[in-house]
Parts: C-alpha cells; structure tokens; sequence
C-alpha cells in the first residue's frame, strides 16, 4: 500500500472510531458531544462575526467575558497557540537588541523569541529534582541574584508549571522582579484549569505576574490551538501586546477555533463547580488506589519544599517506573500497545498520563487496571528488592547521564540570532565536541533545548542525547534527526581549560550558565 492511500481526513475518522483513550492533550478528550462537522462553522470575517485583529462586536464581548472571568486588564485569544502569545509578550516587553532572563527550562518558543529580537539572554537554573530525570522549580533568589548582576534586563520569562505540573513561588518572583521594574512574564500553558478549583495550584494571574499565557487546549475542552495572553497589570502596554499579536497570528483567524474557546469558558462559566467537583474526585480515587502499588509510583506532594518546587499540579499523573528491565519508554509502549492507552509523554523513568474535565471513569479505570498489571509484573519477576531503587539496572547509565545533564549549565559562546545567522559547518554529530552548535537540539515533548544555538558540545551532551536516541526518545532540532551530523560554526577553534575557567586571550568564563 502506498503511504500516500489514507489521507489525514480518513486517518482522523478511523483514529476516532479505534478504541484507543486519549490521556493527553487537548483537553476536550474528544468527549464534546455538541455540534457537527466543523467545516459548517468555519466562516471569515463577514458581516456580524467581528474581526479578531479589531475586535468591536461579538468577539469583544466574548474577549470581555474572559477579561472577567480570569480578573485581568486583558485577556486575548490566541488562534496560533501559547506559541503566538509567547512571542507576542517578549516582543512587546523588549527592545530589539535588549536583554532578558530566563528559565534554561522555557519552551523553544521563548528561545525563538530571543532570536527573533536578537535579544541577550542569561539563563536561570531550576533546580534539580534528586532521584528523578526532571527538573524542579525556580528558585526566587537565583533571579534576584541575576538582576542584580544585569541590571539592564527589562523582562523575566519562567515557565510555571512545568511539563510535570511543578510549580514555582511566582507570588515571591513577581516581588523581586517588580522591585527591581522589570516586567515578570510566566508560561502557564498547561495551567488554564488552576483558577478552577482549590485542589490545583495558584494560577500565576493571582501571583502577581505581569503577563501570563495560557494554552486552553491542554488542560480545558477546547480545540487544539486554543490559547489565552492575559495582561495583568498596567505595566504592560497593551498597545504594543495588539501591534504583535497581529504579527504572529494569523490574518484569517479560525472562527472554528474561536468558538471553541467561547464556548468552553462559557461553558465553566456556567456549570464549572459541578465539573470540576466531580473531577477532583476521580484524581482523588484514583491517586489514593495507586498508593498500593509497590513498583509504579504517581508523582506527589511529597517533593513540596525540595528543589524549589511551591506546588504541584496534581491533575497531571506522573507515573514513576522503578524496574530494572522497564524503562519510562517502554511502559508507553506496553500502555499503547497492549491497553490501547495513548500517554501525553516518555521519559527515561516516568511517563505522564494528562488528565482534564472530560476525562471520564472507564478511563481512570481502565488505566488503573493497566498499571496495575505492569506493576504486579514487575513485582512477580524482579521482586520487591528492585522498588529500593530509583532506576534498574537496565536503565543505570541513563539515570547517571540524566544527573549529570540536570547538574549542567550550558557554555555560551555567541547569542543565539548571532550563532544561527553564522556562517556554519557540517560535522559529524559523535566527534562535536568542543565545537559551537548552530543548531537547537531538543527531546520532544515537551520542546525544551537540551543544547541551544551558541553554546559548546561536549561528551555529556553527545553522549546523553545518543542514549536517548537509543531508548526511543524522540530528539529533534537537528538538520539531521539520525544523529549523525550536526551544523556547528565555522571557525579557528582554539581549546580552552575547562578546569581554569579561563579562555587563552585570558578572558573568563563570566555570567551563571558561563557567557563568553
């Protein structure tokens, strides 16, 4: 058969009538009964309908409602996802050539944006999660402590909550950054539902951030694509938030996709308590069954007060595999596979199952049922001696190069706009090391850089994304996605003493995460 036989349309229809649960994204679990086929609904600008770019009518009121529903200066809607909102923020908080802070663990987005706005970007550390391939949260001292070494940032950009749902202390953030008149921008994509209920963690427009984007689609009943920028105080200036957003977003803005976030908040709006009551209860139930488990462990609020982490949402099922034969990977694959449980994400020793408002019972049950039987495999085949370790030993040189990475701080040796529009090399990807990439490596989901544009190769980072090649772990960024060759500057390189810190004109190392 040739690849070409089943379109997207029929790949779509047939996916739908599977029997496969979706614990991942979007949102709306494909559990929305209302409407028909979306190509009824999908219209331009004409008349009655307003214009997203010019909002005077109906999509005003709407806009209006949102304003007041999350109790901001502004909410927009944003058709080109967070992605739109993301690099509408940064642009509108910045001048071009400015410089910024941000969390080393930001979306790919936000390092576009740098790009973008050939901005200087020093890089804030999260803290490392002991035990666990992930990382915590930001620590408030460790921004206070580069804006008082680069006193002409004019923006801060953290991502709150993380892919895992780890929360850092925005509220204590905002302070430091407002006292020092910078503008605090927080990547909440997947925390549009933490308004919602108490169950979940503060949303960072009750923290005292300056813009906050939202993805809608991740967490709430509303159609991929569908994200929120929220302007929450008046330190922004909204004129130059609308100038970008027109930018960045499309010109013909997806009616489809509109509806649907008015809908969903509509949707809250009016029946949300009820909701999410009876959505906490099932992550209660469910999370207080797994507890017996001895080999499968579900992420918990234990990691409170440890690697800066403030909160954790719980709405997110990190589900954390201690087995000498079964790595993060293969329980997706056995969850997939065997259960038909399509998962959000793999990790070397977790995999996470996102969960929603739509979710319903059989799914809980039937991932429950799943779990359990992965679990008494483990338990019947490698006994209770292996739940006192953290990672098997099938798994032990992943884990240490995970340490190792978590403990890393990239070598920046020219701006990211500067290392992408150099003139640039091919070389062969397991012999980089020493040279400049020019290219951004990430693992996906979730799209943050393990390497970015300007910063050095070494054999940790050569080493560490092969094994994760190896693993099935999904590495994009590169020209070339086998792994075999790389795009670097060109030029005379001359090695330097890592150990000394020093380079050979005698020039040090300078700036937390080592600017050259």
């Amino acid at each position: 058969m040739s690849q070409y036989d089943e379109g997207l349309y029929d790949k779509l229809n047939n996916y739908v009538k599977s029997h496969i649960y979706p614990f991942h994204m979007p949102g709306h679990k494909r559990n929305v009964k209302s409407g028909d086929s979306p190509y009824a609904y999908d219209i331009t600008e004409i008349d009655g309908f307003d214009n997203l770019h010019h909002p005077r009518g109906i999509l005003r009121a709407s806009m209006d409602m949102a304003t007041t529903f999350y109790g901001t200066r502004r909410t927009y809607y944003l058709v080109n996802g967070s992605t739109s909102g993301i690099l509408s923020a940064i642009s509108a908080s910045t001048t071009q050539g400015g410089t910024i802070i941000m969390a080393r663990n930001c979306h790919k987005s936000v390092y576009n944006a740098v790009y973008m706005r050939q901005l200087k970007a020093y890089y804030v550390y999260p803290k490392n999660i002991e035990g666990m391939s992930m990382s915590g949260g930001i620590h408030p001292k460790d921004v206070e402590s580069l804006l008082d070494e680069y006193p002409e940032t004019e923006a801060v950009v953290i991502t709150s909550p993380t892919y895992e749902g780890v929360s850092s202390y925005v509220s204590a953030i905002a302070k430091i950054v407002h006292r020092y008149g910078k503008i605090l921008i927080v990547d909440e994509a997947h925390g549009a539902h933490f308004s919602m209920h108490e169950y979940f963690p503060s949303s960072a427009i009750e923290s005292g951030a300056d813009i906050v984007i939202q993805s809608v689609h991740k967490t709430l009943p509303s159609l991929t694509q569908t994200a929120l920028l929220h302007v929450c105080t008046d330190v922004v200036d909204r004129e130059k938030v609308e100038r970008f957003l027109s930018i960045y977003q499309s010109s013909s803005p997806s009616y489809v996709l509109m509806s649907s976030v008015d809908g969903c908040i509509r949707g809250i709006f009016a029946h949300g308590t009820q909701i999410f009551d009876m959505y906490v209860e099932r992550l209660k139930a469910f999370r207080e069954k797994v507890k017996t488990f001895t080999h499968i462990k579900l992420l918990d609020k234990s990691i409170l007060g440890k690697s800066a982490v403030y909160d954790l949402d719980l709405g997110k099922l990190v589900i954390v595999i201690n087995s000498k034969r079964y790595t993060g990977h293969d329980v997706y694959e056995i969850l997939l596979e065997k259960y038909e449980l399509q998962l959000e994400m793999a990790a070397s020793d977790y995999v996470i199952a996102m969960t929603s408002m739509a979710d319903t019972d059989e799914g809980f049950d039937r991932l429950y049922g799943a779990l359990e039987e992965i679990d008494r495999d483990i338990r019947i085949n490698e006994g209770y001696g292996a739940s006192e370790n953290t990672q098997g030993d099938r798994d032990e040189e992943l884990k240490q190069q995970n340490d190792a990475m978590q403990q890393k701080k990239a070598v920046v040796c020219e701006g990211i706009y500067e290392a992408m529009e150099s003139e640039h090399e091919v070389v062969n990807f397991q012999t980089c090391s020493g040279r400049i990439s020019a290219e951004y490596i990430y693992l996906y989901p979730p799209g943050i850089p393990v390497v970015a544009p300007g910063e050095i190769m070494d054999t940790t980072i050569i080493e560490y994304l092969l094994k994760c090649k190896r693993q099935g772990l999904d590495v994009q960024g590169l020209m070339d996605d086998s792994l075999s060759k790389i795009k670097v500057i060109k030029e005379d390189w001359k090695e330097f003493d890592y150990g000394k810190n020093i380079l050979p004109d005698g020039k040090k190392l300078i700036g937390e995460g080592y600017h050259i």
